[in-house]
């Protein structure tokens, strides 16, 4: 590897919540022989959106750098269900929806792994072979105090909510994972911390050197507060048609940008820094870093040639749109966030009544930054300007300071 151990460190801690245990990390990585890079997905649903590529495109930052990536697929821990964040037990999924939800997993992925330098394993080659005496010596390995110190845990149990013993299987399970794969660092979200770091623990008690741990933030979906996610409608699909990631990219606010550019972008450390800096200079228009972030983006999911198209087919609807200078404008502060698009549109007098304006959304009818809206529940949360559109000629401004 051609890199420094501080430049390796640069890269790996771009955007990181967490780096556990640095020292660890710096001596892992001054050995000089390729790390073993673990992040393990459930396949629990078919598609994917742009927040399940934070962890990817930290797996593709270390491919860069040379490391062993080993891309888990949790087809054995994707029938049991990680309970994280769950406030109840989650449906057991067959075997069936677990295999066919991995083979579009796999597809999606290379979008953004290097096929040739990706290691594609299964965790049920080692736990379907584990059988009940090394479930249960597993098992011993973990107090049930323990394992109630965790939130979700926790918070069920005060509140005499159930919990099914398979639930507390999850963890140890997926941390013996890092034991059968070796794990010199393991990858996940900020709500799987207490996941991984069981990882640590049953290394030490299998002799293995404790792996390190890299936790990544939960992406923000387009209202820049919640977590991207299908059922707020707050996501982009990296399975959409082109021009809809490239619209959706620029429907983002200018603060939120800057977050996917972090997490997201190809960019080195030192353009990403030069970046910020221009912003916050104003040598850099936001306008035209946003349309090249949607360029990246949608050439990533859809091939050279795409991201320009897609920016191409958004300037000419946007022409065409003829957007008005003059319109109704409605203002809030950040005091009254959330702020409901229906009450909005009523407020600045495109509709008469938020049931109207529920009625125009679910017929696709209104859009939002040139965009269509189908969320008939959409809240907008963060400070900026936008401008919405009912039919050809109905525009309001919606302004939240």
């Amino acid at each position: 590897m051609s890199m420094t151990v501080a430049e390796q460190m640069a890269v790996i801690k771009r955007g990181c919540v967490e780096l556990l245990v640095e020292k660890e990390m710096e001596d892992k990585l001054a050995s000089g022989r390729p790390l073993i890079i673990k992040a393990g997905f459930d396949p629990t649903a078919p598609d994917l959106h742009l927040g399940h590529t934070v962890l990817i495109q930290k797996l593709r930052q270390f491919q860069q750098l040379g490391h062993d990536v080993h891309f888990l697929i949790g087809d054995f821990t994707g029938m049991i269900g990680d309970p994280t964040g769950k406030s109840e037990t989650r449906k057991v999924l067959t075997r069936e929806d677990v295999l066919r939800n991995a083979e579009t997993y796999k597809e999606q992925v290379f979008k953004i792994l290097d096929p040739e330098k990706t290691r594609v394993v299964f965790n049920s080659s080692w736990l379907n072979d584990l059988g009940c005496g090394g479930l249960i010596a597993l098992a011993s390995k973990y107090t049930v105090a323990r394992m109630l110190e965790r939130d979700d845990f926790h918070k069920r149990y005060t509140g005499q909510q159930p919990i099914a013993i398979h639930e507390f299987l999850y963890p140890l399970i997926q941390g013996y994972d890092s034991v059968a794969m070796k794990a010199d660092v393991e990858l996940g979200g900020t709500d799987q911390k207490f996941n991984v770091l069981m990882g640590r623990e049953l290394q030490r008690e299998w002799g293995q050197p404790p792996q390190c741990v890299l936790t990544m933030p939960l992406l923000e979906g387009l209202d820049g507060v919640n977590k991207m996610s299908k059922s707020l409608g707050n996501y982009i699909g990296i399975s959409e048609p082109a021009d809809e990631i490239f619209g959706k990219v620029m429907s983002i606010s200018d603060a939120l940008m800057i977050r996917y550019y972090e997490l997201l972008s190809d960019m080195s450390v030192a353009e990403f820094e030069k970046l910020k800096a221009g912003m916050a200079d104003g040598s850099v228009h936001p306008m035209a870093a946003k349309k090249a972030l949607g360029r990246e983006i949608v050439t990533r999911f859809h091939g050279a040639g795409s991201g320009e198209a897609a920016e191409e087919n958004f300037v000419r609807r946007f022409k065409e749109n003829a957007i008005p200078d003059e319109m109704p404008q409605v203002s809030y502060g950040t005091a009254d966030c959330p702020v409901s698009l229906a009450k909005a549109l009523t407020e600045a007098g495109l509709t008469k009544s938020n049931g109207e304006a529920r009625r125009s959304i679910d017929q696709g009818g209104v859009k939002l930054n040139g965009e269509k809206i189908s969320n008939t529940n959409l809240e907008l949360t963060a400070s900026g300007e936008y401008i919405v559109q009912i039919g050809k000629r109905r525009f309001a401004r919606i302004v939240i300071v």
